[in-house]
C-alpha cells in the first residue's frame, strides 16, 4: 500500500533523505523511527503530497505520489504533530465540517460523524466544545476527522506527542480498532513503546534512510540473546555475585558499580536463572532484583542510531 524506492530530498546543503527505500503492506502498521532530524517527518510529507522529492519514486495505495497526487490525496488520512480540530466548536460540529470539506452533502456529513463519534468513543463528548476535551479525546477526534472518507492508507506523526499515559492508551485503542477494519498505518513516533505495542513492522531511519527493518521480535533478536540481570543490596557483594553469575551461565558478566548490578547473556532462561536464584541463596548475598529478560526496543534502537 506504500512504496518509496531511493527517494531524495535536500533543503540546500542539509541532505534529509538519502534513498530512502520502504514497503508497508495493506493492513499492517508499519512503525517508522528514528532520532531528531533523521528525516521521518519529511518522509511522510513526501508520500503524503505535501513536499516533493527531489528523486527517487513513491506510491501510496497503487497511485504515484508525483503524477497522481489528487488520487493519493484521495486514498489517505494524515494526522500531524498537532491536533487540527477547531477548539472552538463541538465534537460533532469539527467532524460535520471536516466532512462538507470533503464535499459531502449536509446530509451525508451528519450521518458519517455521527457513525465516527461512535466508532473513537466520544458520543458522550459529541455537544461539547473541543476547548474542554482531554488530550486523549482531541487526539481521537482528529483520528476521526482523518477517517472521514475511510481512507485505505492512514498517516499518524506522533500521534500521541504530549499525552499522558491514560491518553496514550486510548489513542491506541483507536488505532488498533482501525487496523482492525483493514486499514494500514504508517506511524511516525518518538514512544519506542508505542511502537512496539502497535507496529507489525519497524523501520529504524537514520542519516535519511532506512538503517534497519524488521519486526520488533527479529530487532530485538538481531541485538542479541536474553540476559539475567542480577541487582545486589550491598556494592561489597557485586563481586561475588558476578562470580555465581559466570558460573550459573557460563558466560562473562558486565557489571554496573553505581546500579550494583550483574549481567551476563543466556541461552536457557530458566536453567539459568534457578541456577542463579539456588547459588546466591546459599550464598547468603541479598538481592534487590533478579530476572531474565530480552533486549528492549530502546537498546535496538541506541544499538543501530549510535554515533562515534
Amino acid at each position: 500500500m506504500v512504496i518509496a524506492d531511493g527517494l531524495r530530498k535536500t533543503y540546500g546543503k542539509k541532505v534529509a533523505l538519502d534513498g530512502f527505500d520502504l514497503e508497508v503492506g495493506q493492513g499492517s502498521v508499519c512503525g517508522l523511527l528514528g532520532p531528531n532530524g533523521a528525516g521521518k517527518t519529511t518522509s511522510v510529507r513526501v508520500l503524503t503530497t505535501l513536499l516533493r522529492a527531489d528523486g527517487g519514486r513513491a506510491s501510496v495505495a497503487g497511485h504515484d505520489v508525483r503524477r497522481r497526487p489528487a488520487d493519493v490525496r484521495r486514498s489517505i488520512g494524515l494526522v500531524g504533530q498537532q491536533a487540527a480540530v477547531d477548539e472552538v466548536l463541538t465534537g460533532r460540529q469539527n467532524l460535520e465540517l471536516f466532512g462538507r470539506l470533503h464535499r459531502l452533502g449536509a446530509r451525508a456529513a451528519r450521518a458519517r460523524a455521527t457513525e465516527l463519534l461512535a466508532a473513537f468513543r466520544l458520543e458522550e463528548a459529541a455537544g461539547k466544545r473541543v476547548k474542554d476535551y482531554s488530550g486523549g479525546m482531541r487526539r481521537r477526534l482528529d483520528l476521526a476527522a482523518g477517517m472521514i472518507l475511510s481512507p485505505p492508507v492512514l498517516f499518524l506523526d506522533e500521534p500521541t506527542t504530549g499525552l499522558d499515559p491514560r491518553s496514550r492508551s486510548e489513542v491506541w485503542a483507536a488505532v488498533r480498532g482501525l487496523v482492525a477494519d483493514g486499514t494500514t498505518v504508517l506511524l511516525t513516533t518518538q514512544y519506542l513503546e508505542e511502537a512496539d505495542r502497535l507496529a507489525d513492522r519497524i523501520a529504524v531511519i537514520d542519516g535519511g534512510r532506512v538503517v534497519a527493518e524488521g519486526t520488533p521480535d527479529r530487532l530485538k533478536t538481531d541485538l542479541g540473546a536474553d540476559r539475567l540481570d542480577l541487582v545486589v543490596q550491598r556494592a561489597t557483594d557485586l563481586g561475588p555475585a558476578a562470580d555465581l553469575v559466570a558460573k550459573a551461565t557460563g558466560a562473562e558478566p558486565r557489571t554496573d558499580q553505581d546500579a550494583r548490578r550483574v549481567s551476563a547473556p543466556v541461552r536457557d532462561r530458566v536453567t539459568a536463572l534457578a541456577r542463579a536464584a539456588t547459588a546466591l541463596a546459599e550464598s547468603g548475598i541479598d538481592v534487590e532484583d533478579l530476572a531474565v529478560r530480552r533486549p528492549t526496543l530502546d537498546e535496538v534502537f541506541l544499538s543501530i542510531t549510535e554515533r562515534p
